[in-house]
């Protein structure tokens, strides 16, 4: 095995795998450190090294709250040390190869995780990219910079630098792109064979590099997990980027708060002091993530992805079952139906004859002196917005080439969780074994194929092929107008099927598609 790669800064050495087939390097620089001067600067370029590297360990994950703390889903799920190293010194990246020498050109997946652009990490054990290695590709998973050292923005810094007045994080995610494209043949890899993949916000990454025009032909597939998060009823304004001016405000408050004048007395602040400062501003103030900055960021991703602005790639996206419902609250009938006017105009008496804009069942008021009350017209808003989106494609010209899934399998644990947000990356990394749930045979069988599929389509655009024991696995057609193909991962197993007829859902992917067009 090739356990030594020659890059453009110096030699590093990988360390065996559980599978010793696999070589895994861990902590390769990308770009320098973005400290000091560099710190709310576009990366830089890495400096070179003498002798060979040690890739051994992850590097530190991003400042960030500290994780594990909690009690919550994600801190029992895979947020379970407190103590992982932290620095500003983040921007490094990880390897997975099965390749045996630097001429065999093997398909590459390039990883962003997700966390709201405030938390999360390459390090997370769910994100073992060995079993995904073992299918013949490369993974690569990057890290970035979150929260207010990754996103933010203020007017002298748009002056210093008006080509990277913010979104750094995201900048990091494109330098790292480019490294791979640089260096990935090192590995073993085929620089023009390269599929852009996240979930949750690093499936909204994936969004926002496939709209930058800087990118176009950097790589050939994205795969987008519950990444295209938007309302049928309304804006959510942290999903949605806002202006510079709107960001550069944020920077200016947050300043106050750091207790500092100016950007240079900022850069000489302690990382740990302002990321404690920026947990106490987000108390009052709206977290900063990506803003439309007129370069990296030209227009909002979702609507430049609408009109066919967007880089012209296959794309395979979904969403889990449970993940973020989407329903219009009221304290009255009477209320809801004046929210349904405002929301849908001269459409509401349409919207409010379908039988599924009744009640959802659930009553946040309790009790008879509250009859009416309630959470109404429950949805999967990413659902209606990634079938929306490939439909809007194909009107586009584009399309034909999309694959759309839902995750509903049943999910063992003393918590009832059901497929709640981000479980599906146990099963698409197939790194089941790693998790305290108490999964059995039928989820072990589920993720190896979703891992199969997901290996299949950054080969070749197509997930379809052959199951670990030859025989051909269901079949999984584009989602289009014509055959609205959607692909289920159950725990009997994938079952794909055309979309069962939802004048509802329809209706609401028409207002969608309208409202993000500007119609």
């Amino acid at each position: 095995m090739n356990r030594i790669a020659d890059t453009e800064n110096g030699k590093v050495r990988g360390l065996p795998g559980a599978d010793p087939r696999i070589t895994v390097f861990k902590g390769i620089p990308f770009a320098a450190p973005p400290t000091g001067e560099n710190r709310w600067r576009a990366p830089q370029p890495c400096r070179d090294w003498e002798g060979v590297r040690e890739a051994y360990e992850f590097a530190p994950i991003s400042i960030q709250d500290t994780p594990g703390l909690g009690s919550d889903i994600y801190c029992r799920e895979w947020h379970v040390d407190p103590e992982i190293p932290m620095d500003e010194d983040c921007l490094y990246l990880n390897v997975w190869t099965g390749a045996g020498n630097p001429k065999e050109k093997l398909p590459v997946l390039v990883w962003f995780f997700g966390g709201g652009f405030q938390w999360g990490y390459p390090a997370e054990m769910e994100f073992d990219g060995e079993r995904l290695a073992r299918r013949g590709i490369i993974v690569v998973s990057v890290n970035y910079r979150l929260g207010a050292l990754g996103f933010m923005a203020h007017p002298e810094l748009t002056a210093e630098q008006p080509a990277a007045p913010t979104n750094f994080g995201c900048l990091d995610q494109q330098a790292g792109l480019k490294w791979v494209i640089r260096n990935i043949a090192a590995f073993g890899g085929d620089p023009g064979r390269i599929t852009l993949a996240g979930q949750s916000a690093g499936g909204a990454s994936v969004l926002a590099q496939m709209n930058c025009p800087e990118n176009e032909g950097l790589f050939q597939r994205a795969i987008v997990l519950s990444g295209m998060i938007r309302s049928p009823y309304e804006e959510d304004k942290f999903i949605t980027p806002g202006s510079l001016e709107a960001a550069e405000q944020k920077g200016v408050d947050f300043l106050e708060v750091l207790g500092v004048d100016s950007i240079a007395q900022a850069r000489e602040l302690d990382a740990l002091y302002i990321r404690d400062k920026y947990a106490e501003y987000a108390s009052s103030h709206p977290r900063m993530s990506i803003s439309i900055d007129g370069h990296f960021c030209p227009g909002e991703p979702m609507k430049r992805y609408m009109r066919g602005e967007h880089i012209d790639v296959p794309v395979m996206a979904g969403n889990t079952e449970d993940e973020f419902p989407n329903l219009i609250c009221a304290a009255s009938r009477q209320e809801y139906q004046d929210k349904v006017r405002e929301i849908f105009g001269e459409k509401a008496e349409r919207f409010l004859a379908f039988p599924e804009a009744g009640n959802s069942g659930r009553d946040p008021l309790g009790g008879q002196e509250a009859a009416g009350a309630g959470e109404y017209a429950a949805v999967s808003g990413i659902e209606c917005t990634v079938k929306s989106a490939f439909i809007q494609d194909e009107r586009n010209g584009f399309g034909g080439r999309n694959y759309y899934y839902r995750f509903a399998p049943q999910i063992p644990g003393w918590d009832h969780p059901g497929t709640f947000h981000s479980v599906d990356l146990w099963f698409f990394f197939e790194t089941l074994a790693k998790c305290w749930r108490p999964f059995t045979g039928k989820h072990y069988d589920l993720a190896r194929q979703m891992c199969n599929y997901w290996a299949n389509f950054v080969k070749t655009g197509d997930p379809n092929g052959q199951d670990a024991d030859g025989s051909q696995m269901p079949r999984w057609d584009p989602y289009t107008a014509e055959y609205p193909c959607e692909m289920v991962f159950t725990t009997q197993g994938p079952l794909p099927g055309r979309e069962k007829d939802s004048p509802f859902l329809r209706f609401l992917m028409e207002a969608l598609t309208e409202r993000l067009l500007g119609k």
